[in-house]
């Protein structure tokens, strides 16, 4: 009975005929999905792979400054600005403030240029003073503004446990390690930047003036 169902003249011959394009196209969309899915998933890793680089190349060529106050001797302390990136920088300002105080005591504008893995070196005892005053204990931070590729940043304050007693230095310890990276201080919108160190620059200005 099958056999001579499939033999039919005009009927089944029609039929299957007819089957072949649905067959094609259902064979076709699953195809077409098999592709569509493993396309994905490439695309999905190419993505994840991209990322991982620019990771690795921000981590790498991101400006990145550690600061430190070190005692020299009784009389006279320095501070040490390692560039820990492989991107040379331009200091452009040392910031020393109190701890206790919201806006910097002590303003050393610079112009020191400082090559990815280097450090550059100051004598900053007489401005210590000059922060604290001859007889003080307690938390001192720095903080420097620097050039890197075209923009300006501020490190994070560093925060240093200081002693002073009748002008000497007794003690200069580190307390903390900064828990953010650089901030960018200079953007560009319609050849205009906004500078937090103007206003800095603008208080003290107006303040000398007074």
């Amino acid at each position: 009975m099958y056999a001579e169902w499939i033999f039919q003249p005009g009927i089944s011959w029609s039929n299957l005929v007819n089957y072949v394009p649905v067959a094609a196209t259902i064979v076709t969309t699953l195809l077409s999905l098999v592709l569509a899915r493993a396309t994905l998933r490439y695309v999905d890793a190419a993505d994840k792979g991209l990322k991982l680089a620019r990771e690795q190349f921000d981590r790498e060529w991101s400006p990145e400054l550690h600061v430190r106050l070190e005692r020299v001797s009784t009389t006279d302390a320095k501070i040490i600005v390692t560039n820990l990136g492989k991107t040379s920088v331009l200091l452009q300002l040392l910031q020393l403030r109190q701890i206790s105080h919201a806006t910097p005591f002590e303003r050393y504008f610079l112009n020191e240029p400082v090559v990815g893995g280097t450090t550059w070196t100051e004598h900053v005892g007489e401005r210590l003073v000059g922060v604290t005053g001859e007889d003080f204990e307690g938390t001192l931070s720095a903080s420097v503004t620097f050039y890197a590729s075209g923009r300006m940043f501020r490190s994070d304050w560093f925060r240093f446990k200081v002693q002073i007693c009748d002008g000497k230095f007794f003690q200069i310890e580190p307390i903390t390690m900064p828990a953010h990276r650089v901030h960018v201080l200079e953007t560009e919108t319609h050849g205009k930047f906004r500078l937090d160190l103007v206003q800095d620059v603008a208080i003290q200005n107006q303040d000398d003036g007074e």
